[in-house]
Order: structure tokens, then C-alpha cells, then sequence
């Protein structure tokens, strides 16, 4: 695992966080007392099956099934068991970590976009 200094804080919330490391071109989802890494392809696959879970569903199902959902990303040793709410704050930490890549992205090109005259 990477030093905290190789770790660049990418989104944090009360319940988790996303870490950039550059080193190892990977981002740590840090979520639910764990910690685990993710190549890019693989966390932007996470966040699709996450945001892919029926939230409405899962609130109008009596069933004790739909009480949790188990999410086994691929490439990872992690296996990730949701309540309703651990699934609203997942995808809130996902999402969040999302956009900041998208800003990061914008910045770069803004900054680093060569001059035409």
C-alpha cells in the first residue's frame, strides 16, 4: 500500500473518502472501516454499478432480501455489504469523487492547452 504522502485526497465525506495515488495510477476508496485500491477502469466501473442500484426498490420491497445489496467489484478482494443507506452514501461518495475528476480534467486542459494564435 502506498504512503499517505503518495496519497492525494480526491473527495471526503463524513462516512469516506477517495485518494488519488499517482504512483500506481489507482485511486483508495476508503469506505465502511476498509480500504481498497482501484485501477481507473475498474473505480469507474464500481461507480456505474453503484449508481445502477434501484434505490426505490429497495425502499418499496417488504422483503428482508432487499434489505442489503452485495457488491463484489471486479479485480478486488472486497466484498461490499449495503443497507439502504450505505448505498445512498456510497453513491454520494462516489459521485462526488466523479465530479472532482472531471474538474481536475478541466483545469489540466485549461491550464495546460496550448496558446493559438
Amino acid at each position: 500500500m502506498p504512503t499517505p504522502q503518495n496519497l492525494q485526497e480526491l473527495f471526503r465525506t463524513i462516512y469516506g473518502a477517495v485518494y488519488q495515488c499517482n504512483c500506481y495510477n489507482c485511486y483508495f476508496v476508503e469506505f465502511a472501516g476498509g480500504m481498497s485500491p482501484f485501477k481507473v477502469k475498474d473505480f469507474l466501473d464500481l461507480k456505474q454499478h453503484v449508481d445502477a442500484i434501484n434505490v426505490a426498490e429497495m425502499v418499496k420491497d417488504p422483503s428482508r432480501a432487499s434489505d442489503v445489496h452485495v457488491l463484489m467489484p471486479y479485480r478486488s478482494e472486497r466484498c461490499f455489504v449495503l443497507t439502504l443507506t450505505d448505498v445512498l452514501h456510497f453513491q454520494e461518495l462516489l459521485q462526488g469523487a466523479r465530479a472532482m475528476m472531471s474538474l481536475n480534467s478541466i483545469l489540466y486542459e485549461c491550464l495546460y492547452a496550448p496558446v493559438v494564435y
